[in-house]
């Protein structure tokens, strides 16, 4: 089922409403959408969950503004889509960008409704190297893709998804996971990468007083492994599981072995 939240005077989000039972939201990465979890969609309502996955901003069926793209808006409009939906209790997840998102949310409004926090390959505590802090990507590789967006954005969603995945993916799941991250509006595509260039969540990381458990392949070339370690260090009584053969892209990567602990953890098993 789906439907649309409106989580500012005339901006509505997409929301995916998927299953019966324990509520968990999913937060999907740049520069696709919520589709991306089409391979744990089809399984967590079998074990008793309530999927819901809200398309961001600029991304696959949500309004597109020209504003609102930081991670506090972005944080916001989950909190528009929880509080419209009044779940009592819900699993907060987040891939990539969407992790990052999840974090931010968490530190800026203690929700105490989130039994739990899911940081799924995030993009966190920064994406890019700083000064200070020598891991991720360098902010002018991020500028080169912010150049392409603008002459040839599927040259530039190519050359991303070339570095998503660890396994060999088949030739049609390609140009269904690339013709994801075309159906973005462009500005919106690019105003998050600027985002996940410029924000910093290392303050918001001790903020965080919920159970978080850290899913993170140690192959990643987009969010390197050394980012799980900081998260697990930085977020107290955090778990982190390690995908020993997956890259960026471990809800595919490890499908099996990443539904398997997705389903343990939201259940509540070590």
């Amino acid at each position: 089922m789906g439907y649309y939240v409106e989580v500012e005077r005339g901006v509505k989000v997409y929301v995916e409403d998927t299953g019966y039972g324990r509520p968990v939201v999913l937060i999907h990465g740049w520069p696709v959408n919520h589709r991306m979890f089409e391979y744990q969609l089809s399984q967590l309502p079998k074990y008793g969950f309530r999927c819901i996955t809200p398309d961001l901003r600029g991304f696959g069926r949500s309004d597109c503004p020209w504003a609102g793209y930081g991670y506090d808006r972005l944080a916001d409009d989950i909190r528009a889509v929880v509080d419209a939906l009044r779940l009592p209790s819900y699993a907060l997840a987040g891939f990539s960008v969407g992790g990052a998102i999840a974090i931010r949310y968490m530190s800026r409004h203690q929700d105490p409704r989130v039994s739990q926090l899911l940081l799924l390959g995030a993009a966190a505590p920064s994406f890019t190297q700083r000064q200070d802090f020598p891991y991720g990507m360098k902010p002018e590789e991020v500028d080169a893709f912010l150049a392409m967006n603008d002459k040839d954005r599927p040259l530039m969603l190519e050359m991303f998804g070339e570095l998503f995945f660890a396994s060999k993916v088949s030739a049609p799941f390609k140009q269904w996971f690339h013709g994801l991250g075309l159906e973005a509006f462009s500005h919106g595509t690019a105003a998050v990468l600027l985002s996940l260039r410029n924000e910093d969540l290392r303050p918001d990381l001790p903020r965080i007083r919920v159970p978080a458990t850290i899913f993170h392949g140690t192959l990643d070339r987009i969010c390197p492994f050394p980012l799980a370690l900081l998260m697990n260090q930085g977020i107290a009584g955090s778990r982190l599981l390690r995908f020993e053969h997956s890259g960026h892209g471990l809800f595919y990567d490890e499908l099996e072995l990443f539904n398997e602990r997705l389903q343990s953890v939201l259940a509540g098993s070590p």
